[in-house]
């Protein structure tokens, strides 16, 4: 496997603003400093590739409105490299896009597709599968996506079902996958984690450019039409104007309907790296150290007192003091204030609507 070839697409188009108030439709996020640590989940990202790809071949592929905070927070990649999408067409044309675009600077590509706001706890291990994934890809005709061990009956992911009656003769690790299943109710869920074939969908893909073209070609022949007859523009002046006109064109489709559950040579590495997509800020709790008394405080200056079960996020220097809590989020961002019941955070969507 050769190095230069291993190419690196973070998706960071998603608006969402479920970590309200620190994220809104303007910063969501992929560019917010959820962790505490210094850097937002895009650096983060970033930072977990070193060594697997150089910055020259890390692509990120956005909405316009947001080019400037990732040339801002990641100025060591090309400017040419961050493609920006005219409107949200879901993740098959956005993957499409930029498959063409790698395939025309460097056909042996071999690539990692992966969104902009998750979390790895385990970065060695990350690297370990991902760079094994990769030499599987770039020896074969295989699309391989990571399937994260379950730790809990999740309803908030989609699960992979693998054939874990053999292994890949070229690798142990990796399985054929049996089947995609939906986001799961309750006792789907608990069922599911019952039986140790089915894994959470982490939504990270790894394939050679040659592949997954292909699979355009034969699955979405529409799609792929549009990026094929785009060829002489990629990386010239005109590139934004046409796909500014074409794109719009594309079908709103994920992936996932389109290739991963029709192509036949589909692959899963079980993996547990300590994984999330931090998608709710119950999520973030289970990611962040704990105390005694099971809070999670992301912050230097709180102080709690009778308080058990919150999420506590302030990066501002103000002195907080929070008491008689059991199972709250409190989040500052400076400016706003939430506190909200961790039971009721999926109305944070209304609270932010309504107080931008």
């Amino acid at each position: 496997m050769a190095y230069n070839n291993n190419h690196l697409v973070i998706m960071a188009g998603g608006v969402g603003s479920r970590f309200w108030p620190m994220s809104t439709t303007e910063k969501p996020k992929q560019f917010i400093d959820v962790l505490g640590v210094g850097r937002s989940l895009l650096q983060l990202t970033f930072d977990r590739f070193k060594g697997i790809c150089s910055p020259e071949n890390v692509w990120v592929v956005t909405n316009r409105s947001y080019k400037d905070l990732v040339l801002e927070q990641l100025p060591e990649i090309p400017v040419t490299n961050i493609l920006c999408e005219p409107c949200r067409r879901n993740t098959a044309p956005c993957i499409a896009y930029v498959s063409w675009r790698i395939k025309s600077k460097d056909r042996n590509a071999n690539i990692v597709v992966t969104p902009s706001d998750h979390i790895v706890t385990n970065c060695e291990e990350f690297k370990r599968v991902i760079s094994q994934c990769l030499k599987f890809t770039s020896e074969t005709d295989a699309i391989i996506t990571l399937g994260m061990k379950p730790t809990r009956p999740e309803t908030g992911y989609g699960y992979i079902q693998a054939d874990l009656s053999s292994c890949s003769p070229r690798n142990k690790e990796i399985f054929r996958v049996d089947s995609f299943r939906e986001k799961p109710d309750l006792e789907t869920a608990k069922k599911y984690i019952q039986n140790k074939s089915y894994f959470w969908n982490a939504g990270i893909f790894i394939w050679s450019v040659n592949t997954i073209v292909n699979a355009f070609r034969i699955y979405q022949p529409a799609i792929s039409k549009i990026f094929e007859s785009l060829q002489p523009v990629y990386g010239t002046p005109k590139e934004q104007e046409e796909i500014d006109l074409r794109f719009p064109e594309c079908e709103n489709i994920s992936v996932d309907y389109a290739i991963m559950e029709k192509a036949e040579e589909i692959f899963v590495c079980p993996a547990d790296f300590g994984w999330s997509d931090l998608g709710t800020w119950g999520s973030l709790l289970v990611q962040t150290k704990k105390d005694l008394y099971g809070n999670g405080v992301i912050g230097e200056n709180v102080s709690l007192f009778d308080t058990h079960n919150c999420i506590v996020h302030t990066l501002d220097k103000k002195k907080v003091v929070i008491q008689g809590l059991d199972g709250y989020i409190v989040a500052d961002d400076g400016n706003k204030l939430l506190i909200c019941k961790l039971s009721e955070e999926q109305r944070i969507k209304q609270f932010s609507s309504d107080n931008k």
